[in-house]
């Protein structure tokens, strides 16, 4: 599956402000279809989630992003990424702008900094103490707007939305993940062999499988889907195709 690479940050509707403080969603926001599309690093989710809410017209969450800023504000404020008090007070208090594909942390355009090896090896240890992710569940739930909202990560089928109308599992081989990471970082300009990715992310799994809090994992319910051997389209299509097949035989009622 070749991959251009995740897209960039969570997109509430066109134009519309996430700031500190945030809670909860709208009224009614339980009756809006959700498809959660879980997986490892490099597995390709993002992408296809992309495309899947672009086909549908839904909103996108890309949850990863919200961790990824929390580590970038780390790093730029030399707060140790093991310090989970620290880190969760500074996610409560995260000033975000998510709008037309870019994103902006306490007003600065950060959306390619997060996307630095740097800011992906501190988001993984940030990811793994519970009271950030505490911090951030309201946040990701904010999401859920109509018509309907894909949501990309690693919990969204199992913490974030667990009634979710449709949970996809989306993985690959550690090989494949580390291949379609080292095309996407030769093509930014950035030297780094397929040796010490594919070590960053059998260590990556490790961390995400074993934290304490949300571990990573298939939802009982979901559908897994290897991308190993698929393209971008193929991918996206499957999932379209899970989705409307799943529509169909619940009346068109796309909400559980």
């Amino acid at each position: 599956m070749s991959a251009a690479g995740p897209p960039q940050g969570a997109r509430p509707p066109r134009g519309e402000r996430r700031q500190a403080p945030l809670r909860g969603g709208h009224k009614g926001a339980a009756t809006v279809p959700v498809i959660a599309v879980d997986g490892p690093a490099a597995s390709g989710k993002g992408t296809v989630a992309a495309g899947v809410a672009q086909a549908l017209g839904f909103h996108l969450l890309d949850s990863g992003s919200l961790y990824r800023l929390v580590a970038h504000k780390a790093l730029a404020e030399k707060v140790d990424p093991d310090d989970g008090p620290a880190l969760a007070a500074m996610a409560e208090a995260l000033d975000v702008d998510f709008r037309d594909g870019r994103i902006a942390r306490d007003g600065r355009d950060v959306t390619n900094a997060i996307r630095s090896e740097a800011v992906s090896a501190a988001a993984s240890r940030v990811a793994v103490h519970p009271a950030v992710r505490a911090a951030l569940l309201a946040r990701q739930r904010a999401f859920r707007r109509r018509p309907g909202l894909v949501a990309d990560g690693r919990d969204m089928g199992t913490v974030v939305f667990p009634d979710a109308f449709l949970k996809v599992f989306v993985t690959a081989t550690p090989e494949e993940r580390a291949r379609r990471r080292h095309k996407q970082l030769i093509e930014k300009g950035i030297s780094i062999t397929m040796e010490s990715l594919l070590r960053d992310i059998r260590e990556r799994d490790a961390r995400d499988v074993s934290r304490a809090s949300a571990p990573l994992r298939a939802a009982a319910d979901a559908v897994i889907l290897d991308t190993t051997d698929m393209t971008i389209a193929a991918a996206v299509d499957s999932v379209l195709g899970l989705y409307r097949a799943r529509a169909a035989e619940t009346g068109g009622k796309e909400s559980n």
